[in-house]
């Protein structure tokens, strides 16, 4: 497994990702959103590679006042779901926001059947709002501060 920056030649490799990941874990109406993301917010997207194929990828953001970091774009192909990649990942971005000396929070915006993973790093359950992505499709906003984070 290989966890390196995304690059604009990945682009297809990620949405191949997320059209396998719909309608499971997102609305088909999201593409739409992850390209614009990749065309103009991927200064800090990475992509996990196994065998040289995309079988992951994630990123995050930061706020404009540096003080809040915001886990963005996970995508797991479904046959490595469970396999750790996604922790490796998330490990990975975590390791480079801590290096971001502004960063006091971390967060992430995801969805009703995910949220249990992102616990595990210390994210708290924040707000949730019933079908904000599309029917079905439930927002659960999730933070945590600086001291709170894990990579247990």
């Amino acid at each position: 497994m290989i966890i390196r920056k995304y690059q604009p030649a990945d682009k297809e490799g990620v949405l191949t990702l997320l059209r396998l990941n719909t309608p499971a874990y997102f609305s088909a109406n999201e593409e739409k959103d992850l390209i614009y993301y990749l065309d103009n917010h991927a200064a800090n997207y990475f992509v996990v590679e196994v065998d040289a194929i995309i079988m992951g990828c994630g990123g995050f953001n930061i706020t404009e006042d540096g003080a809040t970091a915001k886990i963005s774009w996970d995508i797991i192909h479904p046959e490595s779901q469970g396999k750790g990649l996604g922790t490796a990942l998330t490990r990975y971005r975590i390791g480079q926001i801590k290096e971001i000396s502004s960063v006091k929070t971390l967060s992430v915006r995801t969805l009703q059947l995910v949220h249990p993973f992102y616990e595990k790093f210390g994210l708290q359950v924040r707000e949730i709002v019933k079908d904000y992505w599309d029917t079905g499709f439930d927002l659960y906003r999730m933070d945590c501060d600086r001291e709170s984070i894990s990579l247990d």
